[in-house]
C-alpha cells in the first residue's frame, strides 16, 4: 500500500526482539493497516524475522500462517493446526487494532487541521495528453490523507500520480496529485479530498467547459459589478443625506409695469 493512499497506516506497530548468540537475531513485527477511518477493512500483520529474513507471516485478511522457508513451513502447518490460536489471532483485528485506533483517534486524532486546497492547471508530463490538473493540498494535520479524481462521477485510476506528504517542517504536510487528461466539452473533473478534519470527503470541481482565463475574467467581471453596485449606493446615500438640510425657495419672478 501506498502512505499517500492511506487514512490509518501502521498503528501501533510493535516489534519484538530476542538476540541469539552469535549476533544472530529473530524479531517479530506487529502492525494494523487500514484504508478507511470508519476501520470496517481493518487488517492485522504478525511477521516473524531471522537476520533480517521473514519466515513467517499471519494476515488477518488470510486468515492463518504461511511459512516462506523450510522452517517457517512447519511451523505454519504447526500453528495452523492449533484449534484455540488461530481464532484468537483473528481476533486481533478487533482486540489488538480497532481497539489501539480508537485510543488513538481519542487522544491524538482529533487534533486536526483544515487543509487548504487548490485546484489548478499545470503543465503535462508527457505529450500524450494536452492537459494536467493538479490537485493541492496544504497545511493540514495529522499526515494521513487521501486525493481521489473522478470524470463525470466516474472514479479515475489511470494518468494519475502523487507525491508523498511532504513534511512542512512546521508539523505541518503538504501534498500534490495530477490527473493528465485530454479536455472534452462539458466534462466534470472532480478533486475529492479525505481527512480527518472533515466530517465527510469534500469534493473540488473543475469545469472544463469553460477554461482557466474565462472564469478569471467573470471572477473579474463580478466583483467590478459588486463593486460598482456599491459605489452607487454610497453616492445616493451620501446624496439624499446633504439633500435634507436645504430647502427649495419659491421662484419670485419681476415684472415691469
Amino acid at each position: 500500500m501506498s502512505c499517500s493512499e492511506l487514512i490509518c497506516a501502521c498503528l501501533l506497530p510493535l516489534v519484538y526482539l530476542v538476540l541469539g548468540v552469535d549476533g544472530y537475531c529473530q524479531y517479530r513485527w506487529i502492525r494494523c493497516y487500514s484504508n478507511s477511518m470508519t476501520m470496517t477493512d481493518m487488517v492485522f500483520v504478525e511477521s516473524y524475522f531471522y537476520n533480517k529474513m521473514e519466515f513467517l507471516v499471519f494476515n488477518s485478511t488470510v486468515g492463518w500462517y504461511v511459512g516462506y522457508s523450510g522452517v517457517g513451513m512447519r511451523l505454519a502447518d504447526e500453528k495452523n493446526r492449533d484449534k484455540l490460536l488461530l481464532p484468537f489471532e483473528r481476533g486481533n483485528v478487533d482486540r489488538f487494532c480497532k481497539f489501539s485506533a480508537t485510543m488513538y483517534n481519542s487522544y491524538v486524532g482529533d487534533k486536526t487541521i483544515e487543509p487548504r486546497v487548490k485546484l489548478s492547471l499545470a503543465k503535462p508530463f508527457s505529450d500524450n495528453h494536452p492537459g494536467m490538473l493538479m490537485c493541492s493540498a496544504y497545511n493540514f494535520y495529522p499526515k494521513m490523507i487521501r486525493v481521489t479524481w473522478y470524470r463525470d462521477g466516474q472514479k479515475v485510476t489511470s494518468d494519475v500520480s502523487s507525491t508523498e506528504e511532504l513534511a512542512d517542517g512546521d508539523w505541518f504536510y503538504q501534498i500534490h496529485s495530477h490527473l493528465e487528461f485530454t479536455p472534452k466539452p462539458g466534462e466534470k473533473i472532480t478533486c475529492v479530498v479525505e481527512h480527518a478534519s472533515f466530517k465527510e470527503p469534500r469534493e473540488f470541481v473543475w469545469e472544463s467547459s469553460m477554461p482557466e482565463a474565462e472564469r478569471n475574467k467573470v471572477a473579474i467581471g463580478a466583483a467590478g459589478l459588486v463593486l460598482g453596485l456599491v459605489v452607487s449606493a454610497t453616492g445616493l446615500l451620501y446624496y439624499r443625506k446633504t439633500s435634507q438640510g436645504w430647502m427649495m425657495a419659491p421662484v419670485i419672478t419681476a415684472s415691469t409695469s
